[in-house]
């Protein structure tokens, strides 16, 4: 048994439900208090597969870009324990409330507004009785695509790349030095458009962990969720497509990272 989940390698048969290839195509699936309404959530199988891989059950798991809590609601359904920091206090109200209506007695489930680049972690954690954590998630903006909030603090309101990653790499030093050793990391992102190029967001944060001494473990390639906006605009989109010299985006990354320092 991988000291890091729950599975028994010996029954690999059985595990029929965990993807082991590295394109990932799902159709968003929405059960009990999910909501699917917040700009920029992921689907709640990006969480779950991630956790059946890299956490057991009892485990603590730090989100630090909350928004909606899919990956906290995901956590306590499996028994994990987690923290979520979120800097929109309303977002994480109604988050937390809708979590609630679901809660998990066995496992313990925290919201807290903040801002994760200046948290202190150690403070946090203290709380709960912990000085480190299994697993970190993040999904952070895509730098300015979906602007979520007026606050100055918030990464998609950063005016260049370099403020973007800058804030972001803010995140990583301050969460992630409390990331147990030889655990896990993963890191959802996909690419923008802006001046005609591509702008490859996604492996401009690969590299901020990989400067960091993280060990790559996995680049996996999601199909993207159409967002509602666009669902009835797919004429218009392909059109543009082939009268201008780009692709659209049809996918997105999910990084794995082992903290290995």
């Amino acid at each position: 048994m991988a000291w890091y989940n729950d599975l028994d390698p010996k029954k690999w048969r059985e595990y029929t439900d965990i993807l082991t290839t590295s394109l990932w195509s799902f159709k968003r699936e929405n059960s009990g208090v999910h909501n699917a309404n917040y700009h920029g959530n992921f689907i709640p199988q990006v969480p779950r597969q991630l956790y059946k891989r890299y956490t057991k059950k009892g485990d603590w798991i730090l989100d630090p870009f909350m928004g909606s809590g899919t990956s906290l609601i995901e956590a306590q359904r499996m028994g994990r324990n987690s923290i979520g920091i979120e800097l929109q206090p309303n977002i994480a109200k109604e988050a937390y409330e809708r979590m609630m209506l679901e809660k998990n007695s066995e496992c313990s489930t925290n919201v807290v507004v903040g801002n994760s680049k200046s948290i202190n972690m150690p403070e946090l954690l203290g709380k709960y009785g912990i000085k480190k954590y299994q697993f970190a998630i993040m999904h952070p903006p895509y730098w300015d695509i979906i602007k979520f909030s007026e606050n100055s603090e918030d990464l998609s309101n950063e005016e260049s790349l370099e403020g973007f990653l800058s804030s972001f790499g803010q995140v990583i030093d301050n969460t992630t030095q409390y990331l147990e050793k030889n655990r896990y990391c993963a890191v959802v992102m996909g690419d923008k458009y802006a001046n005609s190029q591509i702008v490859p967001l996604g492996f401009h944060c690969m590299n901020l962990f990989l400067e960091r001494g993280f060990m790559m473990k996995a680049i996996l390639v999601k199909n993207f969720d159409r967002t509602k906006g666009k669902l009835n605009q797919e004429a218009i989109w392909r059109y543009r497509a082939l009268a201008s010299d780009f692709y659209l985006f049809d996918h997105e990354y999910i990084f794995i990272f082992k903290k290995v320092k």
